[in-house]
């Protein structure tokens, strides 16, 4: 008979698998593409191989296996990619698969999924890289950025960060300003003044930090466009060193590269990509729409600790912005779980913790503070 501690394991395999199965399933259902649709299918039965496993392992000891409710996690990537698409959700996936490539590594009766779940991995990194067009080595750098746990360029992390910046800081100020003792007007022009300032510097921020970006990517590429025309036999030759540090025959990395120095303007672009790691398209994207979205996103988060203050006073405000406040912070930590590879639970937890520590520091400086200049 197999030990509690193992009992558990089995449960807990279970159901991450069971989870996967219907993750696949659902993005079989809504792609669109023949090719990627089967793709989604087969990783589906593959999961569900491996539920099945999970599942005769429990009963052979008696356990009686109930019916698989989907986690929350799971459940909210299915009603993004119901929304929004496969594609929206399509880095997150890849970033769940890149954390959990290994969960089977230290556990000897898997060793044969492990191969197969690190053998996922990969094939949803390689659908990511073949949707966003990358070249072979932007799929190397996009790989490792999943093995740091990096998601560059994630609209969703990035609004998710967004709104929880606004929450926090407009959380703690309030604390700080109500743990003073000041009066329910003053609490709610502090918070409304707090949203205002900082939706005004992120985004102010954010239009900086993008303007700057493409303004040094074009400083760049203008001088290696210079690069290419007084140099053009230097230029030659790291191109073909990059593609012999791709492992092509050096070779055959110099006929490509020669090649592609025909043409000024695909040489151009190459180089760009290859050597600058930039897109020539992109360039960091619009710093107007990036100040907007900065602007919008914080004060939608700093707008959730100051609502109970239109509407309550005094301890019950203050009790009505603390449950809000844990319950947005708890929202955002089940949706941060979509890109650091962690439990929607563990995640959620984490973020109260963090918040209301945080908070509660500001307040117990404004009740201070407050006393001493009172």
């Amino acid at each position: 008979m197999a030990s509690q501690t193992e009992l558990k394991r089995f449960t807990s395999n279970l159901a991450d698998e069971l989870d996967s199965a219907a993750l696949y399933d659902t993005l079989a259902q809504l792609e669109t593409q023949d090719k990627r649709r089967r793709v989604y299918a087969e990783l589906a039965t593959a999961e569900r191989r491996h539920a099945d496993f999970w599942a005769a392992k429990l009963r052979a000891n008696g356990v009686s296996v109930r019916k698989h409710h989907v986690g929350a996690k799971t459940r909210m990537i299915r009603t993004l990619a119901r929304a929004f698409g496969p594609d929206f959700v399509l880095r997150s996936v890849a970033a769940s698969e890149m954390a959990d490539r290994d969960k089977y590594a230290e556990q000897p009766d898997a060793a044969q999924m492990s191969a197969e779940e690190r053998h996922h991995a990969d094939i949803v990194q390689d659908v990511v890289n073949r949707n966003e067009g990358l070249s072979k080595g932007g799929a190397i750098a996009a790989a490792e950025s999943w093995h740091r746990g990096v998601a560059s360029g994630n609209d969703l992390r990035a609004a998710v960060l967004g709104a929880n910046d606004g929450l926090v800081s407009n959380f703690c100020l309030i604390m700080g300003v109500a743990g003073a003792g000041s009066e329910t007007g003053t609490i709610l022009l502090t918070a409304f003044a707090g949203l205002i300032a900082g939706a005004v510097s992120m985004a102010l921020g954010e239009w900086l930090s993008v303007t700057n970006a493409r303004e040094l990517a074009r400083a760049q590429i203008a001088r290696e466009r210079d690069e290419l025309k007084y140099m053009p036999d230097s230029e030659r030759h790291e191109l073909a060193l990059i593609y012999q540090a791709k492992g092509i025959d050096a070779v055959e990395a110099r006929r490509v590269a020669a090649e592609i120095m025909r043409d000024e303007d695909k040489a151009l672009d190459t180089l760009t990509r290859e050597e600058l790691g930039l897109d020539p398209h992109e360039l960091g994207g619009n710093p107007w729409s990036a100040a907007l979205a900065s602007f919008t996103l914080f004060a939608v988060g700093a707008i959730v600790p100051a609502m109970p203050f239109l509407w309550a006073s005094g301890t019950r405000g203050i009790a009505q912005c603390v449950v809000l406040s844990g319950l947005g912070l708890a929202g955002i930590g089940m949706f941060t779980s979509l890109f650091n590879g962690r439990g929607a639970l563990f995640s959620s937890v984490r973020q109260v913790l963090t918040g209301m520590i945080a908070a509660g520091c500001t307040y117990g400086i404004g009740s201070l503070l407050g006393v001493s200049l009172s």
